[in-house]
């Protein structure tokens, strides 16, 4: 994912968003300090665990969302990415980026168990998939996907993209999808038969970073680097809207009870639109949050935004929470 933002603002009228966001009450509420060093990357939320889940490099550090205080950290960590959740086995799972490697760990005790190697180089990206029972790991430096089966803990498959994966998504029903950061493309994999079977421009967007989906619509929204969101048909990847969003994205989220779609920007604002149905969006707000704040997760039970930023009110690396009261 990608870091080291220019601080800038691009919407088409400042002064309109800004009436907009005075009504929707959206602002952050809190900012809890947690410390530390190294960089950081994807936010898991386990919302009804009231946990948060940070991967800072060679640990992941665990937020208590009730009281904002740090709970404790996984340690083992090689290049921390993206941390996957696996209740039902009470275990998670990190994308070790700089091992090429996938770390499981006890979410109860958040000790860290043996890592399941992968054949793939620099795994960033990684989802739990239901419809295929897999853990798929999206390798940058390769171009392919790992497929791990949890059960095993071990790589029983791969895929070839046809292009450097970014962020994915899956709709747990036999598809995922994941940007192409280099060619700029969305493509569509087959969970069950472990290929890709599309491949769609996202022009005008360039540099595709974070994705989001809408299952019920059949909608997914890229942030891109030069400032767009993409909204896709997930059915045949004909382009439905392109909106207006800060710059340097790197993740996007969606809350599909309130119909609002999310992009978080190292810019230090957070651009906020509203669906008013499945082709068309209203800017709803431009929020400053602050320099940095480029990763997000989104709590569909409280509606609340969770962003990870380097300083929170001058108390060093922290979390901030957006809501609309």
């Amino acid at each position: 994912m990608k870091r080291f933002p220019v601080l800038m603002f691009f919407v088409s009228s400042i002064a309109v968003l800004g009436a907009v966001a005075a009504t929707t009450n959206y602002a952050v509420i809190e900012r809890h300090a947690l410390g530390g060093t190294g960089k950081w990357d994807y936010l898991t939320l386990d919302a009804k665990g009231q946990r948060l889940y940070i991967a800072r490099g060679d640990r992941v550090m665990v937020m208590d969302t009730a009281s904002g205080k740090l709970a404790g950290e996984v340690h083992g960590a090689v290049g921390a990415h993206r941390i996957v959740l696996l209740p039902d086995q009470s275990r998670g799972f990190v994308s070790n980026g700089h091992s090429d490697s996938i770390m499981p760990f006890d979410v109860t005790t958040l000790t860290s168990q043996p890592a399941i190697a992968l054949s793939g180089k620099d795994p960033d990206a990684m989802l739990y998939d239901v419809a295929s029972a897999k853990l798929w790991a999206f390798n940058g430096h390769s171009s392919t996907i790992s497929l791990v089966d949890p059960a095993q803990n071990k790589e029983v498959g791969t895929v070839t993209l046809p292009g450097r994966p970014e962020f994915a998504v899956t709709d747990d029903n036999g598809h995922i999808y994941v940007n192409l950061e280099d060619t700029s493309h969305l493509a569509e994999i087959d969970a069950r038969a472990g290929k890709v079977i599309a491949n769609w421009t996202l022009s005008p967007c360039e540099g595709p970073t974070g994705l989001a989906i809408d299952v019920q619509h059949q909608r997914l929204f890229s942030a891109c680097a030069n400032q767009h969101m993409v909204v896709t048909d997930a059915r045949d990847g004909h382009q439905v809207a392109v909106l207006k969003i800060g710059d340097d994205p790197d993740a996007a989220g969606y809350d599909s009870t309130t119909g609002t779609v999310f992009s978080s920007n190292a810019d230090g604002t957070l651009s906020i639109f509203h669906q008013d149905d499945a082709n068309h969006y209203s800017p709803v707000a431009q929020l400053v949050t602050a320099k940095g704040a480029r990763t997000l997760a989104v709590d569909e039970r409280t509606h609340r935004v969770y962003l990870a930023a380097p300083d929170v009110a001058q108390g060093g690396f922290g979390v901030l929470v957006v809501s609309a009261p």
